[in-house]
């Protein structure tokens, strides 16, 4: 994610849907799958009992009335046995559940647990499968999921959450999954999502567009969008496509995406190949207050600039690809991708002094004591989304100099290969950067992760930087 420069944006809770609940009891005992994952954040995010495979998400959608139906359904394993589980919801109101295709009983528990109790226990080890009907009014989450356009039509981002609000899901980095959306919507509109492309087709004055995530995918990295687009298609010098839209108003910002494949290669010269199958991005006319990297497809705001863009692009490696075990690992996402963005560009390619510049916003940061407040590792809940903006590109940067240069981008693209595809943590990151240093860098890691002041000079300072 990339906040506007004016705004360090909080955790909101989703307000609360409205569906019928069922008459069953909730769910208790040790045949319930848990409530949550245990996030330190959020620990009722995610569910116990089940690791999902795949999602097959049907959605239509009317941008006059903001009416939207749904019908997902999701491949899942049973970890233990189960008489009841729970999904993450707050999208319209549920209509009917079946689980391995027979009716089952459900109600809703604020504030996003959709409990579902199948009309046969689950065993554990085995494959099922839940599909959820809905219906209803997609209500304005303005930037916290479903949010409607200024031009008419609608979309769906946010970070932490934001999928829930159109999908029921198990809602944690934890469990990743393969993802297929099929949306049909008034022929004059357009709709755009993650992936590739498999269906564009008109008929009887309705557009149905389908597309398929083939890569795991986390929850807030799914997304979808309607509008009356304009594209620009592309495609690297491999072969992969690229294929990005632009709302009505914004087809300044085409400049900046057309260098699309120049900035993929960057990436990819840090930290190895690109990832998936597909690139691009959705470039709103919405002034939300942040860019996001929803996976493959970055979703921009109006206000979106080239560092914005290349800040997402590099969030494919470092967030959707690696992703965080748990929300207090947030750095391992934004720390990177903020410094691939604020450093490593501006030197790599517009030959900026940034050892320079590094000095100069050390010396701006010591001159404001609350400039070092927030650690970078556990930052808190309310917290999430500040210091690893505009302290972790510094601490990258020396922990760069206090490593050297080949150490250093070695060891980011041997630990983006090793968690590819799955999760990491702060612990981990830090266990392996020791593990490529034959000095003791407990004091150095501590002083910039978990520090809440200024590190002392040698570690502002490292190698190079002394002089």
């Amino acid at each position: 994610m990339r906040l506007t420069r004016w705004l360090i944006a909080g955790v909101v809770v989703l307000s609360s849907p409205t569906l019928t609940p069922a008459a069953a009891q909730a769910p208790s005992g040790p045949l319930a799958g848990a409530q949550g994952l245990g996030d330190p954040y959020f620990p009722l995010d995610g569910n116990g009992g089940y690791d999902v495979e795949h999602y097959d998400v049907t959605l239509g959608y009317d941008p006059a009335g903001h009416q939207l139906t749904g019908s997902t359904r999701i491949d899942a394993n049973a970890t233990q046995p189960l008489t009841s589980f729970d999904l993450d919801y707050t999208g319209p109101q549920v209509r009917a559940v079946r689980v391995n295709d027979l009716p089952a009983d459900f109600e809703w528990r604020k504030p996003h647990e959709l409990v579902v109790h199948p009309p046969l226990p689950l065993l554990p080890g085995l494959p099922f499968t839940v599909t959820v009907d809905y219906a209803g009014t997609a209500a304005d989450t303005r930037g916290e999921g479903w949010t409607y356009s200024p031009t008419g039509g609608a979309f769906a981002a946010g970070e932490p959450h934001s999928a829930s609000t159109w999908y029921p899901l198990n809602d944690s980095p934890r469990d990743k999954a393969t993802f297929t959306l099929h949306a049909t919507v008034p022929a004059e509109w357009e709709v755009m999502s993650g992936g590739v492309r498999t269906r564009d087709e008109v008929r009887g004055g309705f557009r149905t567009v389908s597309w398929e995530q083939r890569q795991p995918v986390i929850g807030y990295l799914t997304t979808v969008a309607i509008d009356r687009f304009d594209y620009l298609e592309q495609r690297r010098a491999n072969g992969t496509p690229l294929l990005s839209a632009f709302a009505p108003g914004v087809g300044n910002l085409r400049e900046h995406e057309e260098r699309l494949p120049e900035i993929l290669d960057f990436a990819e010269s840090l930290y190895g190949p690109y990832p998936f199958d597909a690139a691009g991005g959705i470039y709103l006319a919405a002034e939300i207050p942040f860019s996001l990297e929803t996976q493959t497809r970055p979703t921009y705001a109006a206000w979106a600039d080239l560092n914005t863009v290349v800040h997402e692009v590099a969030h494919q490696w470092w967030g959707d690809s690696v992703s965080v075990h748990s929300w207090s690992d947030i750095c391992l996402n934004e720390c990177i991708a903020s410094y691939t963005a604020d450093f490593l560009w501006p030197e790599r390619k517009e030959g900026v002094d940034i050892d320079a510049r590094y000095r100069d916003r050390i010396r701006k940061a010591l001159a404001k004591p609350s400039f070092w407040e927030v650690p970078l590792e556990d930052p808190g809940a309310d917290k999430l989304f500040t210091s690893v903006y505009y302290k972790g590109p510094l601490f990258m940067h020396a922990l760069r100099k206090q490593l050297g240069d080949t150490v250093f981008f070695g060891a980011l693209r041997e630990f983006m290969t090793a968690h590819a595809y799955g999760h990491a943590s702060m612990p981990e990151f830090r266990a392996f950067i020791q593990s490529k240093s034959s000095t003791d860098l407990t004091g150095f890691l501590d002083a910039w992760l978990r520090g809440t002041t200024p590190p002392p000079e040698q570690y502002l300072y490292p190698g190079s930087l002394r002089g």
